[in-house]
């Protein structure tokens, strides 16, 4: 009836989540305290997932490109997070963040690894 098997080697969790969320959490605060608590949602979940496609590609940080290509991608957000506004209505504003949050992590990270493909040196032999 019961299956008993022997206890698996637990492997370490990785934290990257909860780091992310406290390092972020300041700045929701201090949106809500300015009384821009959507803003601050947006901001929240934009560089959150910036941060976590940064963290994927973190084995690139000693390169110049690297920097660049992440305060490019930074730089287009700061306009970006001030002029989209979300709809008013019944719908919380998390049901248009988290979708659009999605799609930029997907954004940079595609960017991180087009430029990583472009710039890394070929390590095969020729």
């Amino acid at each position: 009836m019961f299956d008993y098997e022997s206890p698996k080697d637990k492997e370490a969790v990785d934290p990257t989540g909860l780091i992310i969320g406290v390092i972020l959490a300041p700045v929701f605060l201090l949106f809500i305290w300015l009384g821009k608590a959507e803003m601050g949602l947006k901001v929240f979940i934009v560089l959150g997932m910036a941060i976590f496609a940064i963290k994927l590609h973190w084995d690139s940080r000693k390169h110049f490109w690297f920097w660049a290509i992440i305060a490019i991608i930074l730089a287009l957000h700061v306009p970006l997070v001030f002029m989209v506004r979300l709809p008013q209505g019944n719908v919380p504003a998390r049901s248009y963040v988290i979708p659009a949050g999605i799609a930029d992590f997907v954004i940079i990270w595609g960017a991180l690894d087009l430029a990583e493909k472009l710039f890394a040196k070929n390590s095969s032999p020729k």
